[in-house]
């Protein structure tokens, strides 16, 4: 294995799906790995450490949606969900739990490493310009360790709360509409509508009372959108 490819793991009990996603990648120039359930997924994404993980929803013993919140509370690692789901609560679902993008079955094969490039360039973007950690006073943001610390406390804050806050604290007195965040936060077409950041937006203020007292706040721009002022 090439120590300068990127790595990719798919984790799919699905060998013919597994087995053709491999040879698309491979063909793209990825060191790509498969394993079949989520429990040989963990213990292979400790020690593999993957650029990017597509992850089948639908596995034997721990599904998907486990091993996506397990690598989430660990690691930034971009992940892909893979599924025959077509349903918008399981998309949904899968972007709470901080997936980077979902995919539906059958899917058309130049779209799949279209989204895989994608995901990775943006995942190298935000790698390139973004600190790990962004701090202001009585708050630590942390993209490395996927934690927030207000007022000296953890918080507990699902990855695409904690996206959200650190990419609005991270262009402080800029204001962004509903789309921008959607295309800067969740990365891709939205399965659903804005009114998903009003909701996480709404989250966050009920966990970072009397923000205020620091000299900032997440202000609301009304017909336009939300920005994190500093005074």
């Amino acid at each position: 294995m090439a120590e300068n490819k990127q790595k990719i793991m798919i984790v799919d009990d699905d060998k013919n799906i597994a087995q053709l996603i491999r040879l698309l990648l491979e063909k793209q120039g990825y060191a790509v790995t498969t394993c079949e359930n989520g429990s040989e997924a963990l213990r292979l994404f400790e020690s593999i450490k993957p650029d990017l993980l597509i992850l089948d929803i639908m596995l034997p013993g721990m599904d998907g949606w486990e091993v996506c919140r397990s690598v989430r509370q660990q690691s930034a690692t971009p992940i892909i969900m893979l599924s025959a789901k077509d349903e918008t609560f399981d998309k949904v679902l899968g972007l709470e739990l901080g997936a980077d993008d979902y995919i539906t079955k059958p899917f058309d094969n130049k779209e799949l490493v279209a989204r895989v490039k994608a995901v990775l360039r943006r995942t190298a973007t935000k790698e390139n310009d973004a600190q790990e950690t962004i701090t202001f006073p009585g708050l630590s943001v942390s993209l490395e360790t996927y934690q927030v610390h207000f007022r000296g406390q953890l918080l507990e804050m699902p990855p695409k709360e904690l996206e959200l806050l650190y990419f609005l604290a991270a262009h402080k007195n800029r204001v962004f509409t509903r789309e921008q965040l959607l295309e800067q936060v969740w990365g891709f077409e939205f399965f659903g509508d804005s009114r998903t950041v009003d909701q996480h937006i709404k989250r966050l203020r009920e966990k970072l009372t009397d923000s205020e007292e620091f000299g900032w706040q997440i202000k609301t721009i009304w017909g336009v959108g939300y920005k994190f002022e500093v005074q």
